[in-house]
């Protein structure tokens, strides 16, 4: 790497890692082509084998409807234990996945239990209620029958600590024992993830002494684990879901065409003579908006290979996973869009040059912006999903393979498409511009 330098261009100043570069991209398109018709073939069948099988398969609840229940064990979880339970209350289809969250206390001992969606919306709440059954009836049992502890709510607790006031204070015991109760709940929940193995770990708690450390061991036993969240998404509300993230990121490609085939109008192409009617107005439509229409296939495309490697690592796609390609398609687009701004520069300063050259100048010009501003997100993204925790995994991941993918793309799709379209419009790869006298007379032949 060349030493870092400062370089006006055009207007304004870019930050340049590499001088003199004068690689030649629009060389390589059948090399880029290659890899991503790779890409896609690679990430698509496995979509269709894993689809072929279960059409639900890469969706999370959000999508397909469902019922999950996360729980957390004061130990490793007993993953074997828990699939027997649930087979003999009979729920044999149910799923259990482990959770490695990094940022978490005792993580590695936390599951999520899986309910498929079944047509009868009543199912998945009589499902749910079955979950809950086996977790308690398989690990929740205490000898003395006391509850426990590790589940109880505020509430739960509050009444109780007011009826037996170990404090000895009758008086606005209530509203002491609320505060109190939400203490405790506070610190089972924050500071020990949930799961508390013995009451003297709550013996810091503010407003907690022995008196109240005994009435609860006297009246709450501690268990072996702790549900620490219930979610159903009925059917119809997942379909609900699906299309409207389907029409969002529809309705994100759809404004990113207009606005760039507004912005870069293709004026500066070429048109041919020869056609006339509907396949001239045709051709002349594609002209206007080719920068456009080309931005698009390649974030398009983007999202396709993005959603192959979803399935190639088995993967869940999720609303946060849609916010995430959405955030894909943005940056793709603009990295896109400095790239056409620098082909519309050039093209007025290098109006003798085949257009193909013009293109592959923008490029370099441009090489050093990209690999810093790609390069730094990579590595934020990158951090995201090594240290993020299993919440933002999937999330991250799409970040992660979305920055390459959507940096590729940009130089390696998306530009040798405008490229492709101009030497089909012009012969040879010359570009006439509009405007010029050759521009015109192609125009006036065209329209003849």
């Amino acid at each position: 790497m060349s030493r870092l330098g400062v370089k006006g261009y055009g207007a304004g100043l870019g930050m340049e890692f590499f001088r003199n570069v004068n690689v030649g991209w629009m060389g390589k398109a059948k090399y880029f082509a290659a890899l991503s018709l790779i890409l896609l073939v690679i990430g698509w069948t496995s979509i269709y084998t894993r689809v072929s099988k279960n059409p639900a398969v890469m969706y999370s609840i959000d999508f397909r409807g469902g019922t999950l229940v996360y729980v957390r064990f004061a130990g490793k979880a007993p993953i074997d234990q828990l699939r027997d339970g649930l087979a003999k209350a009979g729920l044999q289809n149910s799923t259990i996945q482990g959770i490695s969250d990094t940022g978490a206390i005792s993580s590695q001992n936390e599951v999520v239990i899986g309910l498929e969606q079944t047509a009868d919306e009543n199912s998945l709440d009589a499902g749910k209620q079955k979950i809950l059954d086996v977790l308690h009836g398989t690990f929740g049992t205490d000898a003395s029958g006391k509850p426990d502890f590790n589940s109880a709510t505020a509430t739960d607790l509050a009444a109780t600590l007011t009826q037996k006031d170990p404090l000895g204070i009758s008086l606005n015991a209530g509203d002491r024992y609320n505060q109190l109760a939400a203490a405790l709940t506070t610190a089972r929940d924050k500071d020990h993830g949930g799961i508390v193995t013995s009451f003297d770990d709550l013996r810091n708690v503010p407003g907690v002494t022995q008196a109240v450390l005994s009435s609860l061991s006297g009246n709450y036993s501690l268990g072996t684990f702790a549900i620490r969240d219930a979610e159903t998404v009925k059917p119809r509300v997942s379909a609900q879901l699906r299309r409207q993230a389907i029409f969002a990121t529809l309705y994100a490609l759809a404004g990113m065409l207009v606005y760039i085939a507004l912005r870069f109008s293709g004026g500066d192409l070429v048109v041919r003579g020869g056609e006339s009617g509907f396949v001239a107005f045709l051709l002349r439509f594609i002209d206007r908006i080719i920068f456009g229409a080309a931005a698009v296939i390649a974030v398009f495309h983007d999202v396709l290979i993005t959603l192959g490697f979803f399935s190639l690592f088995h993967y869940e796609i999720s609303l946060t996973v849609v916010a995430a390609l959405l955030t894909l398609v943005g940056y793709s687009m603009n990295d896109t869009i400095v790239i056409f701004d620098r082909v519309r520069e050039n093209l007025k300063l290098m109006r003798r040059d085949p257009f193909p050259d013009i293109v592959n100048k923008s490029i370099n010009q441009t090489l050093s912006r990209t690999i810093l501003t790609s390069g730094l997100t990579f590595l934020t993204v990158l951090v995201l999903f090594l240290m993020g925790g299993e919440v933002l995994r999937a999330f991250s991941f799409a970040m992660v393979v979305g920055v390459v993918v959507g940096t590729y793309s940009s130089f390696g799709i998306a530009a040798p498409i405008v490229v492709l379209w101009n030497n089909y419009r012009g012969g040879q790869g010359q570009t006439v511009r509009a405007g010029s006298a050759a521009g015109k007379r192609a125009v006036a032949a065209a329209r003849s």
